[in-house]
């Protein structure tokens, strides 16, 4: 394979998706007819601020029309040491571009000696997800959630972003996907400044159990399976994904709580 070389006006320096484009590869070429309607969606995911970073978290189900096409899609992934993206909208080609956009946080740092900055991250997708824009128009639309923990600020921070590539920086939380407004209205009235890794942890999967109870399109947890929500936090120590254990009894004990209302009343 022939390495591409380009003169100094032409060069795409650390931008990898405009390598490709250099080299004649667009990566997010808007497909042709109406495929929105046979892909597979992800439904909801979430971020929410702690004490200590951000915790992430995104049910398992992904549909296409009235099917569940899929019972076990990871939404929730990390971006690299310090973030996570999380996605909702045609899975598809939002796991392409996440995929690019891990590649080019990498190509990046090796070519600049050090990482990009969290609001560049953030940048970066923005730019990603306004290049899905004539997919989007078809049907094909990526809403990701962007989050991680700013070794400068000190602090976890997160984004939302809508079709055309703007992004917003939330201060609290934020959740999108078909069962994002549910999701929103428990993190609203169970969020506090200062919550704890645990407590955090918690509030999220409290917001994914509301938001399957109501919306058809996103998966509560199943213990028959053993598959529950991907929940991650992002701390100074990194991404650390939450196990299968612990979510389990986070889970019992919402359940448990459900039950004893329900028995009060």
């Amino acid at each position: 394979m022939k390495v591409p070389l380009f003169a100094s006006d032409n060069d795409p320096g650390s931008d990898f998706s405009a390598l490709l484009r250099r080299v004649g590869l667009d990566p997010f070429q808007a497909p042709a007819g109406p495929a929105a309607n046979l892909a597979p969606h992800a439904t909801t995911v979430l971020a929410v601020r702690f004490a200590d970073g951000v915790v992430m978290a995104g049910d398992r189900r992904a549909t296409m029309g009235n099917r569940i096409s899929n019972r076990e899609m990871e939404k929730v992934v990390p971006a690299d040491r310090h973030s996570g993206v999380a996605i909702s909208g045609t899975a598809g080609v939002a796991m392409d571009m996440i995929k690019l956009f891990q590649l080019q946080l990498e190509h990046y740092e090796k070519l600049d000696g050090r990482p990009i900055s969290l609001e560049g991250k953030a940048n970066q997708l923005s730019q990603m997800v306004r290049a899905n824009l004539g997919a989007a128009m078809q049907g094909l639309v990526v809403v990701p959630i962007f989050a991680g923990y700013d070794s400068l600020r000190s602090t976890g921070r997160l984004w939302d972003f809508d079709i055309t590539g703007g992004r917003y920086e939330e201060r609290e939380f934020v959740a999108t996907g078909s069962g994002g407004g549910p999701a929103s209205t428990v993190l609203k009235v169970g969020y506090r400044l200062g919550l704890a890794s645990d407590e955090a942890i918690e509030l999220a999967c409290r917001a994914l159990w509301e938001a399957a109870e109501v919306d058809s399109a996103t998966g509560g947890p199943d213990a028959l399976r053993g598959i529950y929500p991907v929940v991650a936090t992002i701390t100074a120590d990194g991404w650390q994904r939450i196990t299968d254990d612990v979510l389990a009894t986070v889970f019992t004990a919402i359940a448990d709580g459900q039950r004893a209302r329900g028995s009060a009343s």
